[in-house]
């Protein structure tokens, strides 16, 4: 499924959140590639963009092209070394928020739902039981919505706890909720309310890849600006970086 016409926005070019010696964090918009697609026509992204300040940038982990938010990139080899092995581990944790279709009538909820691609029609993901991966998503309802038009809406804190691929918006689908403004997932209806996919990565924490402590980074959400840093409410990790020969293999 190509892409058929890409117009990444320009304004701000980057929207840099932190940095220091060791990393840096950015805002990225949607609509944004985070890494350059296979056509000359799809370099702009996230990390060429950065290339032309930091020419050592290294991506430690993306964003799909129609999600905003955060990501956090390594300075040099050895950051990048340390936080992908983070990822690897799990143990970093990400709180995003999403606007889906329609009211969700229970508070919070697991969806434990196994994931593969599609492939005729990739890059759709879709369950599967047989051969999927274990894919584990926590939800919990922030506001519900009621529009002039008579459309309802949810506004949903997701808690990955795995990171497949579109894992995000797969589940919310099979929960009868798909994200609005996707593309890929969701209905007519439901994808013509927005111009965007409404998913947006609001926060990560991670073990800062120097002194090892335990540190989160917030970036607020455009559809629902009520959003704010708690991603230690619902996870409690290890303050310092745990030693990896006591966990196990990922």
């Amino acid at each position: 499924m190509a892409m058929l016409e890409y117009n990444p926005p320009t304004d701000p070019w980057i929207d840099v959140v932190f940095e220091d010696e060791q990393i840096l964090a950015v805002n990225k918009p949607s609509g944004l590639l985070s890494v350059p697609g296979r056509l000359a026509e799809h370099y702009d992204s996230m990390w060429s963009r950065l290339t032309e300040q930091y020419p050592d940038i290294q991506v430690v982990h993306r964003l799909d092209m129609c999600t905003s938010g955060l990501m956090v990139l390594a300075k040099n080899k050895r950051a990048e070394s340390a936080l992908k092995k983070q990822f690897q581990y799990r143990l970093t944790h990400k709180i995003y928020y999403a606007r889906v279709w329609g009211h969700i009538e229970q508070e919070e909820g697991e969806i434990d739902l196994p994931l593969i691609c599609d492939w005729p029609n990739r890059p759709l993901q879709k369950v599967c039981f047989e051969d999927g991966k274990p894919s584990k998503t926590l939800f919990q309802v922030a506001k519900r919505e009621e529009h002039p038009d008579g459309s309802k809406t949810t506004i949903v804190r997701l808690l990955p706890i795995t990171g497949r691929s579109h894992q995000l918006r797969v589940h919310m689908q099979a929960l009868g909720h798909p994200i609005v403004g996707d593309e890929f997932y969701a209905t007519e209806e439901a994808k013509a309310f927005s111009e965007r996919l409404e998913l947006h990565a609001a926060e990560l924490s991670f073990y800062h890849p120097k002194c090892h402590w335990l540190r989160s980074i917030f970036v607020p959400c455009d559809f629902y600006p009520e959003a704010e840093a708690m991603i230690f409410d619902y996870f409690d990790p290890e303050r310092k970086l745990p030693d990896y020969k006591t966990l196990p293999r990922p």
